[in-house]
């Protein structure tokens, strides 16, 4: 075909589907997305209609791709979709589902979702849920009444909670409440090095240069280094991964190459894709 849309890709994956060749159609699916055509509202239906039994986990997978994918609001239509249909959501759905409301900055549904967990389903929340929650409530600026529902928290919170806290209080520039939360990762694991680094961060948004350059100051005293950031690449069938600024890979040059003499949409796309690790 002159041109592979997500329609025909669809309809190929529907086709395999449709003929029981579900391998097929999943390696179909890897394809497209591997090509960059982006998965659209009909797509992710002609893989699991005709799914012999839609259980709880086929359920959870096709509300969550499509929350990977971006649509939100249809991973949300799904849930409630599964809930009509009979099938009760377990923790794993919940925590999906948290995730979802938090990463579209739905707070009200996040904590309908989160109050019906116990009261109408009997699933006691576990930190990975309460993770969540500390991620959702900030995003409606309320970062007094997160702390609060982490010092209620009946389950003892674990780092990744404050951790999370300090995240949101940077990107509010809440300083208090940022050296309050510090200070705490601090004593749980002074190894850690993001506590230090968002609260160098929070102080130079805020133009407190000196406090900047104390807390790096003491994470050089301390032993204490940040981990560059990395990237993780496909090529030939092979994962690469790659730190920033990074020069040293065996497969480098090689990669640059099938960037630069690769035919079709996927050497450029890794020479593209590598050029702004490097």
């Amino acid at each position: 075909m002159p041109q592979r849309d997500v329609i025909s890709w669809t309809a190929m994956i529907g086709g395999y589907v449709q003929n029981g060749f579900v391998e097929k159609a999943l390696q179909t699916f890897k394809q497209m997305r591997f090509a960059g055509v982006k998965p659209d509202f009909l797509t992710f239906p002609s893989m699991f209609d005709n799914l012999p039994q839609t259980d709880v986990i086929a359920w959870t997978a096709m509300f969550s791709g499509y929350a990977e994918n971006g649509f939100y609001k249809d991973a949300l239509k799904f849930f409630e979709s599964m809930k009509h249909s009979g099938t009760l959501p377990n923790a794993v759905s919940f925590a999906s589902v948290l995730l979802i409301c938090s990463n579209a900055g739905l707070v009200d549904e996040g904590l309908t979702y989160f109050n019906h967990m116990n009261n109408h389903y009997g699933i006691t929340p576990t930190v990975n849920h309460y993770v969540c929650m500390v991620d959702l409530i900030p995003r409606a600026g309320y970062l007094e009444e997160t702390l609060n529902f982490i010092i209620k928290m009946p389950v003892k919170p674990v780092v990744l909670v404050w951790t999370c806290f300090l995240g949101a209080c940077r990107s509010h520039m809440n300083i208090g409440l940022g050296v309050y939360t510090a200070t705490l990762l601090f004593d749980l694991d002074p190894k850690k090095s993001l506590p230090s680094v968002l609260l160098s961060k929070i102080y130079a948004e805020v133009g407190w240069w000196d406090e900047c350059q104390m807390v790096r100051r003491l994470m050089k005293d301390r032993g204490i280094k940040k981990i560059p950031g990395c990237s993780w690449i496909e090529a030939h069938k092979t994962i690469h991964t790659f730190f920033a600024g990074d020069r040293v890979h065996p497969d480098t040059l090689n990669l640059c190459k099938v960037g630069e003499t690769g035919s079709g949409d996927e050497g450029s796309r890794i020479f593209s894709r590598f050029k702004t690790v490097t």
